[in-house]
């Protein structure tokens, strides 16, 4: 569950998605109050056993309007509660690192904001006992960015920076469903 970059992974790497059983419920540029609006529809409705709910990146991007931190966590706390009531495993990711949006370079101090609310969203998973993904700190440069290596714009993994992610979530995924 997540935005572009959950689009563009399946788009990338369809095969990782079909050979798993697994969906790719992105839909580019949607904020986290988007995703939660949806989330019965493209994640409950399907009935998996886990959701992985990648969140964040355009609320800090203020596509739609501006968002606090706060509320970026609490959207995606409302989707693992939905999550839960419907016997679904929730598993929330980090938001992948990102120092300045191609497409709003007005907005300062990306990076982190981006950290702190996945200090946020580590926070919350630890509480209560929800595996997190630390996209972040495993692609993140010195400046908090995606170094060029991982991305053509310095938000969006490249088709190879997918497949660091996919070992990362199938660790995951296969711990959970154990």
């Amino acid at each position: 569950m997540g935005n572009s970059i959950t689009e563009y992974w399946a788009y990338y790497h369809p095969d990782f998605f079909s050979d798993n059983n697994y969906c790719g419920r992105g839909i580019s540029g949607q904020t986290s109050a988007q995703m939660l609006v949806r989330f019965y529809d493209d994640v409950v409705a399907l009935h998996p056993k886990a959701v992985v709910i990648m969140a964040g990146t355009n609320d800090v991007a203020h596509n739609d309007y501006w968002v606090s931190p706060n509320q970026v966590v609490e959207n995606v706390i409302a989707m693992c509660n939905i999550a839960k009531a419907n016997n679904i495993i929730p598993i929330i990711s980090s938001i992948p690192p990102c120092k300045e949006f191609p497409w709003r370079k007005e907005i300062k101090n990306v990076g982190r904001t981006i950290v702190n609310i996945n200090k946020k969203l580590k926070d919350y998973a630890t509480v209560n006992q929800i595996e997190y993904i630390d996209y972040h700190s495993a692609l993140a440069d010195e400046q908090l960015g995606l170094p060029k290596s991982l991305s053509d714009d310095g938000c969006h993994p490249n088709a190879d920076t997918y497949f660091i992610m996919e070992n990362m979530v199938m660790k995951v995924i296969k711990n959970v469903l154990k």
